[in-house]
């Protein structure tokens, strides 16, 4: 069962670092580990150490169970570690995972006439807004959601989301990377 778990360490760690956006020289600066040395753990040509593992954990803020998909045996529950990122609170809900990933975001207040800040990467984004509101920038267009309110969008888009206000604005962010779609059923005319 070890090998087999250790097998398939190469394929995690590569998609862990491609859902990250880091190269393989941001993740040998962060790590000391050389960019041949984890070339070399990403194709399966070297078997991963346990220094290594421990270094590579710590950038990507995963236990070793999860970097190494180890069977799960006991407790399921997750106990999220919140990292912040351009003035944003943000709570992983799940593993890391890099098929689909849920995060609960606190978007800091924001000036309604600013700009929203865009970006575009492969897969598909899900919001739903837990409170506030939020401005959702999708290319040249952009709209508020409210409270309760969820989006769906294909990410190879540029996009964006901030408070629509001065007050903070919470979501649930699902990111798939594989293209695969939620969905979310409309509510009956009769519910």
């Amino acid at each position: 069962m070890t090998d087999t778990t250790l097998d398939k360490v190469a394929g995690r760690l590569r998609a862990l670092r491609q859902w990250r956006e880091l190269t393989l020289a941001d993740l040998s600066e962060q790590t000391g580990i050389s960019v041949s040395t984890l070339s070399r753990l990403e194709s399966g040509a070297r078997k991963p150490a346990l220094d290594l593992l421990m270094r590579l954990a710590g950038v990507y803020r995963v236990s070793l169970d999860d970097l190494v998909g180890a069977p799960q045996i006991a407790d399921p529950r997750i106990r999220p570690r919140p990292f912040y990122r351009n003035g944003r609170a943000i709570i992983p809900l799940t593993r890391d995972n890099p098929d689909v990933s849920a995060f609960k975001i606190v978007l800091p207040g924001h000036d309604p006439d600013a700009p929203v800040e865009q970006r575009a990467h492969e897969g598909y984004d899900w919001v739903y807004v837990l409170s506030g509101r939020v401005r959702l920038a999708l290319g040249d267009e952009e709209i508020v959601l409210d409270a309760g309110e969820a989006a769906e969008f294909d990410t190879r888009l540029p996009h964006g989301h901030a408070s629509a206000s001065q007050e903070p604005a919470e979501i649930i962010s699902l990111l798939s990377t594989q293209g695969e779609r939620v969905h979310v059923r409309a509510a009956s005319a009769e519910s």
